[in-house]
Order: C-alpha cells, then structure tokens, then sequence
C-alpha cells in the first residue's frame, strides 16, 4: 500500500491535514465506474506544456493510463517521464506529482483491462497493449501503452467536510 512519508498541513484557518485515505479511497471506489477525466500535464522536448484528459484507473493502489504510441503525451513521456496528474474527486481536487513508466507485464495489463472493463469500456490486453473497439480520440489508435504513474508527491484541497489542504510526500 503505498503510503506517505511526509505530510504537509497547507490549511489555513485552523483545518486539521487530510488523510491520505480520503483521497486513495476515492480513488479506489470512483475509478473506473465514476465519469471521472484524469489531465495528465507532460513536458515537450522544447520544454513548453502539454496537457489532455484521459480515462485513468486506480488499480492495486497506483493509477493507470493509456496513450497511443504516436500521441504527443507518449512521446513526451518517452523523453521525460516526469509528470503531473489532476482529477476532481467527490469532495476533493487532486494533483498528483511523480514519473511515469509504461506497463510492459502481460499480466498487469490484463489486470488493468479487467477494471477498465468492469466500468464499461471493453478493453483487452493483447501482450503488452490495450486495444478495444472505441476509445478518446486523443488516446490515438489502437493498440494502446498502457503506463503506471509511480506517484512521488499529491496535493489535495476539500471541497466538502472536512475541508483543508494537504501535501502528501511519497519519496524522499
């Protein structure tokens, strides 16, 4: 389970640190059955930002997201693999800091296809892609890389009870 090992109150006005939980358990229970768009942020290789929505999945405690080998995010990636990824959770705006590393196992791939699959997209894995009838026509044309975020740093700000803002360091 991947837990903090730092935590930063950034609350004023007397809030208490949010949990890591809170936002994990959403994660968990939103993705992929929530009409959720995850913005993962790259780097160009000229250094200026690219940004696009994509379907991401929180599986075994780590999200996951899919790119067409010739979409400008994976090739960004494949020149930079740090990145930044944010979503709006019920009741909580997350960022998510850290780098990126494509899937290549079979079987972590057909693990990820099964939850992508229970929330209604029918994606198989096919060695080390994903591929399906339909996708975003920003995630290119299948097949699909499938990538694991390797989460370094999170930020979350509450939108409901119990309010506060909260930085969560994963690494040292």
């Amino acid at each position: 389970m991947t837990e903090p090992t730092k935590t930063k109150n950034l609350a004023q006005h007397g809030f208490a640190p949010l949990e890591w939980s809170r936002a994990r358990d959403l994660l968990a229970a939103d993705t992929p059955t929530a009409d959720l768009t995850f913005f993962v942020a790259t780097v160009r290789p000229d250094g200026r930002p690219h940004s696009a929505g994509v379907g991401g999945v929180w599986v075994d405690d780590a999200l996951y997201f899919k790119a067409g080998p010739g979409t400008r995010r994976a090739k960004n990636l494949a020149k930079n693999p740090a990145c930044v990824v944010s979503v709006r959770l019920r009741g909580l705006d997350l960022t998510m800091e850290g780098d990126v590393v494509r899937v290549t196992d079979p079987a972590t791939v057909a693990r990820v296809a099964a939850v992508y699959r229970e929330g209604g997209w029918p994606a198989t894995a096919v060695d080390d892609t994903l591929t399906a009838p339909y996708s975003a026509p920003s995630a290119g044309a299948p097949p699909w890389h499938l990538y694991r975020l390797d989460l370094r740093r999170a930020i979350g700000l509450a939108s409901a009870e119990p309010h506060g803002a909260t930085r969560w360091d994963f690494a040292d």
